[in-house]
């Protein structure tokens, strides 16, 4: 690589030192001088100023007020500095470099030298990474790093071993073919010196380069070296005599003569042999020369092609573009001037657009204006002061916007409600002006203008209450005073409360319907700047009603696009919640505790709430939480009120209640009857005035008294008769009350439901105390507790029984929430039955054993204790017969007559009386058919029960034990 180098310089250098090349070197730079132009060849110039205008119109550029020299490679001059100089310093820069130089040289032509690379970039591999030992390395074999092969797991492990057999049988023939191989090439070279009549006759030949010292023969031969001098001359130093001296060196000089002798030889020899190798190395040469002088014939046939291409084609064309691009000069030139007289227009401009709301425009307008002035004017001193003032009116129009924005948000939201009926298309007064004040906002990213409105709109709502208080105080006739507030100050009655409340809605409603129409124009105005069409699905406005938007390019990021309608979003919720807020300021004074509302004022005064929160929710889409906290509380009181006033109520029947039957009044079964047939939901809709044990509300009545039916003494459910006290009667009255103001007031049906689960639980274990307790025997003043006493509760717990699943299912429906102690209820009121029936169980068990304990198995038959046993189940039957059906008594008596027999069998036990057909077992046949015909004649059990089985169960029993 070296070599080839090396040659190249010396052909360079020999081409170069040819004087015919010299002489048109010479003659060329002679030629060029300011009469042409290096990077213009076509032009020829007359004189010096025209050399210098050329350099001025065509090989200059001129930046602000300085000029800058572009005659040079790539157009940069290495004579003048890159800012520029002024219009003086550059005519001297001109004639200094450019004019007055009397030999220029020429312009560096491209050839294959002039291609350069970065030694970095050649030298590193960018597969490797950074070399950091880059330029430390010396050039060889090591330059490039050796780069560690694994060996490969598919090749086996090779070892000496492997070749042994094949180096034992190989060596033999090498060795013997080595031999022949030198026989021949010494005889070879035998008969070569013969032919060429060569024969040695020096002492020398044959001999070998062995003779000659090795230290001849290395490159660093250095006899100012002292060690390297005794052993080229050995000894000449030691001897002391001249003679010896001389002698010494005589043998020197014949050794030295002789090694010389012996390399001449052997020089001799190698050219002898390489001489074909040099005349053939002639041969080449010449062809080589050869071609070299037929491509230099074509290369200047090429020049002279090209030359006279350069003068017919490349000549013109290039005057072409330079009057081109002189034109688009020009053409530059002129949209400068053009876009002066724009610019100088623009403060006229802007105060037109202002004129006509046109904020976007405007601002438009100066943000252009800037850009323009700061990018294409920059430097142009008429313009100098012009930034400033478009900062200023920039500020001025901000300050405009936004007292606009406050005045008409102002003017918006105190008009006068009346005009509400006059609007038809809008409920936003002059939409237009308001698309224009929103969108210079939004082109000022001054998103507080959203804020400022929802202040506004609080501040408006706080004086529309204000002044519906007013008026509702002025037309009335009593003297209310107010609180700092504007609110009431607790002297109202609920009628004028709620109607307050009702007129208090309606305002609030229509100032609500403005801020969504002025909320809705301000989402598409945000959608139209940021380049989409959300606005146009806003909550609660129809599509229809479209905005009339200005013409303007997007110019909201998404972001920020996204900022204001949130915003937007939050200020209907937020408007909302402070109407809903202050409206639940109005539910909840104490003014409704002071005086006891009504039914029919609470479900107006829901009605209200429902109407004006659904208002709201179409509105902005959110539930009306506060307002319907304080309604729920406000119900809730009327609930816990109402509740407590039937418990006492309850309470004081059962204190007071004899438990004796009383008759049904046919209100209260065409009562029973409805329910029967219909949803206990549906009663709402069939009520009256009509009076109903001790003034309760009847669901059923005639427009004439005499066609008005007879009580009757039962009541039939589902043909189930049923024999009922006075409470029993009310307390149904009270559950279809709480059913019917459940279905009222649903949004405290869930509290209604559990004081029907209390209210049951207090009758349930109150009338336990009176009648299971005798507790109806100190408070209401019986003298005992009879069976048919217990046998009326037992049909008023019944009664209950069948109406629960109906409430239940009642209130499940209002709130599947609240019906988890009806389970629990009705498991007592089935234990109650049960004790009731228990409690009857004992008391004939107690007659029948006394009898049983005095009886004996001796005439007369039938005895006096079976005659008292069954004047007690006859007084037994005539009790509970009218007043228990027919399936529950024969039940009764069935664990009374088992009872019997139980204790019959122990009295024969103990008399030893056994089934032996004597005289005793007679007398209990006897006494036992007396018995079952007492039984057979009541039909107090079942008919499998009334046969003669009890004869053998009897004995067959006694046999056993």
């Amino acid at each position: 690589m070296m070599d080839v180098a090396q040659d190249l310089a010396e052909s360079t250098s020999d081409v170069t030192s040819n004087p015919k090349y010299s002489k048109f070197t010479e003659s060329k730079c002679e030629s060029i001088s300011w009469e042409s132009c290096y990077y213009c060849p076509c032009l020829k110039f007359a004189c010096i100023s025209d050399f210098v205008k050329h350099l001025r119109e065509r090989h200059c550029t001129r930046e602000g007020g300085s000029f800058v020299c572009r005659y040079g490679f790539n157009g940069v001059c290495p004579s003048l500095p890159l800012d520029g100089v002024s219009d003086r310093d550059y005519d001297a820069h001109v004639n200094k470099y450019h004019v007055n130089q009397n030999s220029r040289g020429m312009p560096p032509e491209w050839s294959v030298f002039s291609a350069a690379q970065n030694l970095p970039a050649v030298l590193n591999d960018p597969l490797r990474g950074k070399q950091v030992n880059l330029f430390t390395k010396k050039w060889g074999a090591d330059f490039v790093e050796k780069s560690h092969i694994p060996p490969s797991t598919y090749l086996p492990d090779i070892t000496y071993h492997d070749f042994e057999k094949y180096i034992s049988k190989i060596g033999k023939r090498y060795r013997r073919h080595d031999h022949f191989t030198m026989q021949q090439n010494l005889h070879r070279e035998g008969e070569s010196l013969t032919c060429n009549g060569i024969v040695s006759t020096s002492p020398t030949h044959g001999v070998s380069l062995v003779a000659v010292p090795e230290i001849f023969l290395k490159e660093s031969l250095n006899l100012q070296n002292a060690s390297t001098f005794s052993q080229v001359f050995p000894g000449i130093m030691e001897k002391s005599n001249g003679e010896e001296r001389r002698k010494t060196g005589r043998v020197v000089q014949e050794k030295l003569s002789h090694y010389l002798d012996i390399v001449e030889v052997k020089i001799a020899q190698q050219v002898s042999q390489k001489s074909a190798s040099f005349f053939h190395a002639m041969t080449s040469q010449d062809a080589i020369m050869t071609e070299m002088q037929e491509a230099a014939r074509r290369v200047q046939a090429l020049r002279a092609a090209l030359q006279m291409l350069h003068k017919s084609v490349v000549i013109d064309t290039f005057r072409v573009l330079c009057f081109a691009k002189r034109r688009q000069n020009f053409e530059d030139v002129l949209d400068k001037l053009c876009l002066m007289a724009t610019v100088h227009k623009t403060q006229p401009m802007l105060q037109l657009l202002l004129g006509t709301q046109d904020y976007v425009a405007a601002l438009d307008l100066i943000g252009t204006t800037q850009e323009i002035l700061t990018q294409e004017l920059n430097g142009v001193h008429c313009f100098k002061h012009l930034p400033m003032q478009l900062v200023e009116m920039e500020k001025l129009i901000d300050k405009m916007l936004t007292s606009e924005f406050v005045k008409y948000v102002t003017g918006d939201l105190n008009r006068p409600l009346s005009d509400m009926l006059k609007e038809t298309d809008s409920t936003c007064a002059e939409e237009d002006k308001l698309v224009c004040i929103v969108m210079g906002l939004l082109r000022k990213k001054n998103f507080s203008f959203v804020d400022t409105y929802k202040e506004e709109a609080i501040n408006s709502i706080r004086a529309i209450i204000k002044q519906q208080i007013i008026e509702f105080i002025s037309t009335s006739e009593r003297e209310i005073c107010l609180t700092g507030t504007g609110e009431e100050a607790l002297d109202l009655s609920i009628a004028e409360w709620i109607s307050l409340l009702g007129k208090l809605t309606v305002a609030l409603l229509i100032i609500l319907e403005r801020v969504q129409a002025v909320t809705y124009i301000m989402e598409q105005t945000t959608a139209a700047a940021g380049g989409s069409n959300h606005g146009n699905q806003s909550i609660g406005v129809n599509n229809e009603k479209a905005v009339n938007l200005i013409d303007s390019e997007a110019f909201l990021t998404e972001s920020d696009r996204a900022c204001v309608a949130q915003k937007l979003s939050e200020l209907m919720n937020v408007v909302c919640q402070y109407c809903h807020r202050r409206c639940a300021n109005l539910v909840a004074p104490q003014s409704l505790e002071k005086a006891t509302a009504t039914v029919e004022e609470i479900c107006r005064l829901s009605s209200l709430v429902e109407e004006f929160s659904v208002a709201c929710e179409d509105i902005c889409g959110i539930a009306a939480v506060p307002l319907k906290m304080a309604l729920k509380d406000q119900a809730i009181k009327f609930a816990n009120r109402f509740h407590s006033e039937r418990k006492h109520k309850l309470r004081l029947l059962l204190d007071t209640e004899r438990w004796r039957k009383v008759d049904i009044p046919n209100e209260f079964q065409k009562l029973i009857d409805f329910i029967e047939e219909n949803d206990i939901s549906e009663l709402t809709v069939k009520r009256s005035s009509t009076s109903f044990l001790s003034g309760a509300t009847s669901y059923w009545h005639y427009e004439d008294a005499t066609e008005m039916p007879p009580a009757s003494p039962l009541l039939l459910v589902e043909s189930v008769p049923y024999t009922l006290v006075g409470t029993a009667l009310l307390l149904v009255q009270m559950l279809c009350e709480y059913c019917r103001y459940g279905q009222l007031l649903p949004i405290v049906a869930g509290y209604l439901s559990r004081n029907v689960v209390d209210l049951l639980r207090t009758f349930n274990s109150r009338s336990c105390q009176l009648v299971i307790g005798i507790g109806a025997i100190s408070v209401a003043g019986l003298q005992r507790i009879s069976s048919a006493n217990l046998a009326l509760l037992s049909r008023a717990l019944h009664l209950i029984l069948w109406l629960l699943p109906k409430i239940k299912a009642h209130f499940e429906s209002l709130d599947p929430t609240s019906v988890a102690g009806y389970e629990i209820v009705e498991n007592d009121y089935r234990g109650h039955i049960k004790e009731l029936e228990d409690k009857i169980h004992t008391v004939v068990y107690e007659h029948v054993a006394s009898e049983l304990n005095t009886w004996d198995a001796r005439p007369p038959i039938p005895s006096q204790s079976f005659r008292q046993i069954s004047r007690h189940l006859v007084a037994l039957h005539k009790t509970i017969a009218p007043i228990l059906p027919e399936k529950q008594m024969q039940t009764i008596y069935s664990i009374v007559h088992r009872n019997f027999k139980d204790k019959l069998r122990e009295k024969l036990l103990e008399l030893g009386i056994v089934k032996n057909g004597g005289p005793q077992q007679g007398v209990v046949t006897s006494e036992l058919t007396f018995y079952m015909e007492t039984l057979r004649t009541l039909k107090a059990l079942p008919v499998e029960e009334l046969d003669d089985d009890i004869l053998e169960n009897i004995w067959e029993f006694n046999s056993c034990q």
